[in-house]
């Protein structure tokens, strides 16, 4: 490899962490409704288990409630059925057309484990940009042995890979402190 793709292949990689956190992040309750909440459910829905937002409009009427509107009106009941059977701790009141989710306060316990959580949630995240850090050093260390990178190459791409390892692991930081402080102050 050489360093131009060593270092995209490693910002790629770090990128699809910081991802995969965000992602993880959205799943988390606040004290808000907030569809991120329910995206991830999966309904068994025609034979096969599918995304609730593939299958229904999830919107936010009101702050502490989520509106459910499935696109097939028999999906209904499969979607009261996996929200239930989701541990999120919420009770779906359906109409027949309309499923709605209201969101309880966080109690100052759950407020606590949820930052916990985010914390576990980020060590992860900045454990995997690192591993990147280390396979983007590993790939350079084998091309500079295979006479691909010279010392001054090398030298440059173990700094650029370490710079983005800073980055990314600011974007974890900042997207974690940002949520912990929405979790507590709600």
């Amino acid at each position: 490899m050489d360093q131009d793709e060593i270092l995209l292949d490693t910002e790629e990689r770090m990128e699809k962490a910081v991802t995969v956190f965000k992602d993880h992040l959205g799943g988390l309750r606040t004290g808000r409704a907030n569809p991120g909440l329910v995206d991830s459910i999966r309904v068994e829905a025609y034979g096969s288990p599918t995304p609730l937002k593939q299958i229904a409009n999830i919107s936010v009427p009101e702050p502490q409630q989520i509106a459910i509107r499935p696109f097939d009106g028999g999906m209904v009941a499969a979607i009261v059925k996996a929200i239930q059977a989701s541990d999120m701790g919420l009770a779906p009141q359906s109409d027949g057309r309309l499923i709605r989710l209201n969101i309880p306060p966080l109690s100052t316990e759950t407020r606590r484990k949820l930052a916990n959580r985010i914390k576990e949630l980020a060590e992860e995240a900045r454990v995997a940009i690192r591993n990147v850090r280390r396979d983007g050093n590993k790939h350079a260390d084998t091309s500079h042995k295979d006479k691909l990178l010279t010392e001054d190459d090398l030298e440059r791409v173990k700094e650029e890979v370490q710079e983005l390892t800073k980055k990314y692991e600011g974007m974890v930081n900042t997207m974690a402190t940002d949520k912990e402080k929405a979790i507590m102050e709600d």
